[in-house]
């Protein structure tokens, strides 16, 4: 762990006014690496696990090398799932929020006439799957001239999924002056080709995995039949007692029965798999993170790369049969430094699969006895008294950024012939306002969203209720999204 602060990398001060905010203090292993090889804008390889910090590492580089004046997409990030591209996209924004950077995420199942209209606007940073990105390329509504960093996020889960030749496919259309980094949590030969085929003399980062992997997390086995894994599962959350728990399965039919399980037994819980409406699988994300409810039920969709605070247990219902899902699954608990616990069912013909984890991880895991009834009853009363409890909110890491800023709705958009000039011309021109004050501006056809930073909203709200843009009066009120 390096004892330097984000602030001795020389970082823009609106960049550093946003890790400050958002408590980014001291740098993990892999930021302390990878920041000042980003900043040199070199080609980067790197090899770190779930949970060590990634996203920072390199969009802290990103925001930072940006060019807040041009108006086309100067980052590429590319990751294997929908969720995780949402996450980045937030993060980046988060980490942006003071220097303005508009960041749009761009993924399936969704309509592609909003992301469209989206890219017709200022954007700094797009992030999406490989699909949709490729998507946009095609149609020629993401424009890649301007582009001068791409990210590939997750490169091999991206292998695994079958990403690789859209991979390729989008690299081939970029401009050959660039800035590529790979961030992978194991790097089989295909990536190693990849990136030796379309990446100039990289700097190799390794983070160790064992780190990550055992000082933090108490890992255990439990032997049950199949039958039999419901009771345990009951047995194990009274007597554990979690504030927060993730319990993974294989299928989405599983899911469903546990789920169905623990609702009957009225615990606060929900549930997550790939066969839920993607604004469903988001609104449920939402919730689990700020603490609505203590039991998350999911398949393998929602062990990458998703950051949720303070999850204190990780239940493998179902054994992970690929051997980097088990260090992908069990890396949600003790993040950014805390502790977790990882416990594992395991049916008697389901040894093989332990072995394979045991010589990825490079430990053996301790066996664990189910508990037993009397201390199932002993622990019944303290866990009754907490289910019952309401659970505590958790902050998003966005609420402490967003006190000094408003966001404002206005009644007229593209359809009123209205660009992000007009309103920055007339605002910047109120008594006590500058052009630094105004963040992100989001024109739709018929509406547009203006971030007003510095505590300052207050006052251009009442202002703009009496002044024009381009000579239209607008109706302007606090936005409810």
């Amino acid at each position: 762990m390096s004892e330097l602060q984000f602030r001795d990398y020389e970082l823009n001060e609106d960049i550093i006014k946003a890790l400050d905010v958002l408590k980014y203090e001291t740098p993990t292993e892999v930021q302390s690496k990878v920041i000042p090889v980003a900043l040199q804008q070199k080609d980067l390889i790197v090899k770190s696990q779930t949970g060590s910090g990634k996203t920072a590492a390199y969009g802290i580089p990103v925001c930072d090398l940006v060019d807040w004046v041009e108006n086309k997409p100067q980052a590429l990030i590319l990751t294997p799932t929908r969720e995780l591209a949402m996450q980045v996209k937030e993060d980046i924004t988060n980490i942006g929020r003071f220097k303005r950077v508009k960041a749009v995420a761009l993924f399936g199942k969704q309509p592609f006439a909003p992301q469209k209209i989206e890219l017709t606007q200022k954007t700094h940073v797009v992030v999406g799957t490989p699909g949709r990105v490729f998507d946009h390329i095609e149609r020629g509504t993401l424009p890649l001239n301007r582009i001068k960093y791409l990210i590939i996020d997750e490169a091999d889960e991206m292998l695994s999924m079958g990403f690789i030749e859209q991979i390729e496919k989008i690299i081939k259309q970029l401009p050959k002056e660039r800035v590529t980094c790979v961030f992978s949590a194991t790097l089989p030969e295909v990536i190693k080709n990849l990136c030796r085929k379309y990446m100039s003399d990289p700097t190799e980062i390794e983070i160790q995995a064992s780190g990550i992997t055992t000082a933090t997390i108490e890992h255990a086995l439990i032997e049950v039949r199949q039958a039999a894994k419901f009771s345990l599962l009951s047995d194990i959350i009274t007597v554990e007692n979690p504030d927060s728990c993730i319990i993974f399965c294989r299928t989405q039919e599983q899911v469903n029965a546990v789920f169905r399980g623990l609702a009957d037994l009225e615990y606060p819980c929900d549930k997550i798999h790939g066969g839920m409406e993607q604004d469903e699988r988001f609104e449920v994300m939402n919730a689990f993170k700020r603490g609505q409810f203590r039991y998350l039920i999911a398949t393998d969709v929602a062990a990458r790369g998703i950051d949720i605070e303070n999850i204190t247990h990780v239940i493998n219902y179902d054994i992970p049969l690929e051997k980097e899902s088990y260090v992908h699954r069990t890396g949600r608990t003790a993040r950014a430094g805390k502790t977790g616990k990882a416990i594992t069912f395991v049916t008697p013909n389901e040894q093989k699969w332990v072995k394979e984890i045991e010589g990825y991880i490079g430990f053996s895991i301790p066996n664990m006895k189910a508990p037993s009834d009397d201390a199932v009853a002993y622990a019944k009363e303290a866990f009754e008294q907490k289910i019952n409890k309401q659970p505590v909110r958790k902050k998003d890491k966005s609420e402490s950024l967003n006190k000094e800023i408003m966001k404002l709705y206005f009644n007229g958009g593209k359809k009123k012939k209205l660009r992000a000039v007009d309103f920055v011309g007339t605002i910047a021109k109120l008594e006590g306002m500058s052009a630094e004050d105004i963040g992100i501006i989001s024109i739709q056809d018929n509406v547009t969203y203006v971030d007003i930073l510095n505590g300052k909203g207050a006052m251009v709200l009442q202002a703009m209720r009496e002044t024009t843009v381009k000579g239209k009066q607008l109706k302007v009120h606090i936005a409810k999204k």
